[in-house]
């Protein structure tokens, strides 16, 4: 079953759309975040990384160039939370657009995964995507303008097995920023939901193409972001087409759902990249101190 399904930029040129607009994401020291604070500086903003690696966050920054900053943030301490966002408001501006985009994905049978490693899942992957959504709708709502983009996956529109609580904490990140739309949208503030497939980054280390989509980069994952911020709008799928897959899927019994997904390799891609040894060194730092 080929779909025909890949990745194609959502962004052929920069148009300097977003000049000026200061743009604070976390976890950009590399993959996804690396990605989008190229795309961004590209198109004119004024971008600050933050990421607990800073010396990886400076060489990141260094390449980009242009008013990019690096700055150390933890996204599991509320207290780094706050001095990153000071950090950037004195030395940027006042923050337009926030990306929650720091995320781990270890992956493992769900019998066997260690409560520990559980317990940093949701700390990354949720309570920090949280506390951040907070903070920064605190700082945007007294301009009455601001946009939170908060990075999912469509992990969390469908579980996949050898990652069922990766996919609960994404599952988690989609319906809090629905829930936080609901509440603020009508105070000025935008808000995105990014659903990436798998994307080429060392979260998928060891991972193959499923069936039905080919691998996503995180250039493609980062000009799709680009354009919801530049025209704002709520939920975005990369690539596009997983969308009405993900729909239509929902809308059929679950019985259904589950074959299509086992046609796509739902029930072992996960647990087959567990197998292979170019995972070890990822699921060795998913699980230890870095994000």
């Amino acid at each position: 079953m080929n779909l025909g399904f890949e990745a194609r930029s959502a962004r052929t040129s920069t148009s300097g759309a977003l000049a000026g607009r200061v743009i604070a994401i976390t976890g950009a020291g590399r993959g996804i975040g690396a990605a989008t604070a190229t795309a961004l500086t590209a198109e004119g903003a004024r971008v600050a990384i933050g990421d607990i690696d800073l010396d990886i966050a400076k060489a990141t920054a260094e390449r980009i160039g242009g008013d990019t900053i690096a700055l150390p943030l933890d996204v599991t301490s509320v207290d780094s939370v706050r001095d990153f966002m000071d950090t950037v408001e004195s030395t940027l501006g006042p923050i337009d657009v926030y990306i929650n985009n720091a995320g781990v994905m270890p992956l493992s049978p769900l019998l066997d995964e260690d409560d520990a490693v559980i317990d940093r899942i949701f700390a990354i992957n949720t309570r920090a995507m949280i506390h951040s959504t907070r903070e920064a709708a605190r700082r945007m709502l007294p301009r009455g303008k601001g946009h939170i983009v908060n990075v999912a996956s469509t992990a969390g529109k469908a579980g996949i097995a050898g990652s069922a609580t990766y996919s609960a904490s994404k599952a988690a990140v989609i319906q809090y920023t629905e829930g936080a739309y609901a509440e603020l949208h009508d105070s000025g503030l935008e808000f995105t939901v990014v659903m990436p497939g798998i994307t080429r980054t060392e979260l998928t280390d060891g991972v193959e193409d499923m069936p039905a989509f080919r691998a996503i980069t995180p250039e493609s994952v980062a000009d799709a972001i680009t354009a919801a911020i530049i025209k704002p709008r709520f939920e975005v799928y990369v690539p596009g087409s997983a969308r009405p897959l993900m729909n239509v899927t929902r809308l059929l019994p679950f019985s259904v759902g589950q074959w299509i997904g086992k046609k796509m390799g739902a029930d072992h891609v996960f647990m087959d990249a567990l197998k292979r040894p170019e995972r070890s060194d990822y699921e060795a730092r998913a699980k230890g101190a870095e994000q």
